[in-house]
């Protein structure tokens, strides 16, 4: 009996010990880390739309005549978020354009935000170079309002274009309905013979070229 009851209580403990075992293993299969899973691949960078600028394409002589300082809004980092209208009027190269544009109202038209531009902007002295009288009286003379706004929308392109661009194109149409020619490229770049004083400007709805002529439809 003695020998019986020393077997069963071997029997026992080793059924034990091998189902302490049987869970051990299991604890430990249970435990092991689920396999990573591949990190997503990083979003390409989405290129910049068609004739967007930025200030470091900026080119031209009379670059040298905007502010620096990157808070002065009339600068051409400060021209960035500012719709054209709003930038042009900040930019001391564009007096002159500024006060024609107010004249004719056209500032909430070249500030549509949703409207993408090319704008050749005459310089002041572009300005100074038409005689007197025509000039005061396209700004004061209501009867000569309409006349304004075509000089004016002769200067925008209803799309946006860089200096490789219009390089490219040769011939742009304008919110004037005429045409403009487009003769050199980089630094060299002339639209219907006015050079480019200071070019690729950005802004947040245009592209702007600073001319050293106003142009004049059917010229």
């Amino acid at each position: 009996m003695r020998i019986r009851r020393r077997t069963a209580a071997i029997t026992g403990t080793a059924a034990a010990l091998a189902l302490a075992l049987s869970a051990c293993g299991q604890g430990e299969q249970d435990a092991e880390p689920a396999a990573q899973q591949p990190a997503p691949a990083p979003a390409e960078a989405q290129p910049a739309a068609e004739g967007v600028t930025t200030a470091d394409d900026v080119f031209g002589p009379g670059c040298a005549q905007v502010p620096t300082d990157p808070n002065d809004p009339g600068s051409v980092q400060g021209m960035v978020d500012d719709p054209v209208g709003t930038a042009a009027s900040n930019n001391p190269l564009l007096t002159k354009l500024t006060a024609a544009v107010q004249a004719a109202g056209l500032g909430d038209t070249l500030n549509k935000a949703d409207t993408p531009y090319t704008v050749f902007a005459p310089a002041d002295p572009a300005f100074d170079a038409l005689p007197k009288e025509t000039l005061d009286a396209l700004l004061t003379d209501p009867a000569k309002k309409q006349q304004l706004t075509d000089i004016l929308t002769y200067h925008v392109v209803p799309q946006r274009l860089d200096a490789d661009g219009l390089a490219q194109a040769k011939t742009v149409p304008t919110a004037q309905g005429g045409q403009l020619t487009i003769e050199g490229s980089g630094e060299n770049l002339k639209v219907n013979g006015a050079s480019v004083l200071c070019g690729n400007v950005p802004t947040a709805n245009a592209t702007v070229f600073v001319v050293d002529k106003v142009l004049m439809p059917g010229q």
